[in-house]
């Protein structure tokens, strides 16, 4: 009986884990087919596809995969229709929340947004009610190791047209105008420096603090939105921890 039972729970585990890498995968196709269907299918003209092709390449996600979802989104295969959709609200305590939707049913996703913030005790708002909180950047991280040097990584970012580098514990953050954040990230995979995480995201101009049950309940809002299979994006002014 004990092998029975170790053996269902290593199918157990196996269909988790299949779960979770299905959701990523179906994430990353969206992605892809927004990408596409917005800049066209050839990656090497759209640096958008490019950069979504390679976040699919990172999580192990087959080439047939990503084929597909290109094919969908030109044209060339029978398939659904999605629809980009930003929501914004505000979650507990007031924090400023906005929710980048990828669906093929806007009425499900309105009901299943909605729901997730009234839930955890916020509100959805109108287009744009915290959109002014935000301001839009590219951001690129570089995982700090022996022998990178700050000074050189600055001049040759600064170099490539970013504003700005700050540093952290363990890595730095390269800002950029989100119309040169494909520049900048070239520039600096052309001398070789390894890219950690690079993406084009709302940052919050300021960060507001929750404690006790109000950070409880935003966690709860944020989980919500994360096990969404419609939600691409999450973007908060919650002061991190």
């Amino acid at each position: 009986m004990s092998g029975h039972s170790k053996w269902n729970n290593i199918q157990h585990k196996k269909n988790a884990m299949d779960a979770i890498r299905g959701k990523i995968f179906m994430k990353l196709s969206k992605d892809i087919y927004l990408e596409a269907k917005h800049g066209g299918g050839d990656p090497d003209m759209n640096a958008g596809l490019r950069h979504a092709i390679e976040k699919a390449k990172a999580e192990n996600m087959p080439n047939d995969n990503i084929s597909r979802a290109i094919k969908k989104a030109t044209g060339n295969l029978d398939g659904v229709s999605y629809s980009e959709i930003t929501y914004e609200g505000y979650g507990p305590g007031g924090v400023a929340v906005m929710v980048d939707v990828l669906t093929d049913n806007r009425n499900r996703s309105a009901s299943e947004i909605r729901h997730a913030f009234t839930k955890s005790g916020g509100n959805l708002g109108e287009s744009g009610s915290v959109a002014f909180m935000f301001d839009q950047q590219g951001l690129i991280e570089i995982e700090k190791k022996e022998g990178l040097d700050e000074d050189q990584l600055m001049m040759d970012a600064l170099d490539a047209g970013a504003d700005d580098l700050k540093s952290r514990e363990d890595r730095f953050i390269i800002i950029t105008a989100p119309s040169a954040f494909e520049n900048v990230k070239k520039a600096l995979e052309e001398k070789q420096y390894e890219i950690d995480r690079a993406e084009v995201a709302m940052v919050p101009k300021t960060k507001t603090a929750l404690n006790g049950k109000d950070l409880e309940k935003m966690q709860n809002l944020m989980d919500a939105l994360e096990n969404n299979d419609d939600v691409q994006d999450i973007y908060s002014n919650l002061e991190e921890a």
